[in-house]
């Protein structure tokens, strides 16, 4: 299924992950795809934000990787949120590193930015959201499940 919003300042994309967060499981991979500086940092912070991690949110671009515990009662099954960068790597880094530990982690959610570089290793049962600018303040952002609209 397909949804999409424009938001029309940071503080609306960071929100809309927040909001975003509550319609995830364990286990939920979220590819974010889009130009630098469309949002996808931005909207990483307002998942973190709506499963209770705490700030500093840093971009894992050096790093490649950052893993946040996730602490809230409300989300008794998921326990860990791996933020990842993919811009900067190709597919036998990212799997030399712990990729597939991390995709398989049932208590686990991965966001990934940058999922092109990294295209032949996604799984099927990805989430994809596409940022898009609409303007210098408004963005575009593209949802799809992969699960068909009934």
């Amino acid at each position: 299924m397909k949804q999409e919003i424009i938001t029309a300042s940071q503080e609306e994309t960071k929100r809309f992950g927040y909001e975003l967060a509550a319609r995830l499981s364990g286990g939920a991979v979220i590819a974010l795809s889009g130009d630098l500086g469309a949002g996808k940092t931005t909207l990483t912070q307002g998942i973190l934000e709506g499963f209770g991690v705490l700030p500093p949110y840093t971009s894992p671009t050096f790093v490649i990787m950052k893993q946040y515990a996730v602490t809230l009662a409300s989300y008794p099954l998921i326990k860990r949120l791996y933020h990842v960068d993919a811009y900067r790597i190709g597919t036998q880094e990212m799997l030399s590193i712990g990729w597939e530990e991390w995709i398989e982690d049932e208590a686990g959610i991965v966001i990934i930015e940058w999922p092109e570089r990294i295209a032949d290793i996604i799984p099927d049962n990805v989430i994809t959201v596409s940022l898009e600018w609409a303007d210098a303040t408004r963005r575009k952002i593209t949802i799809d499940t992969g699960v068909p609209e009934v």
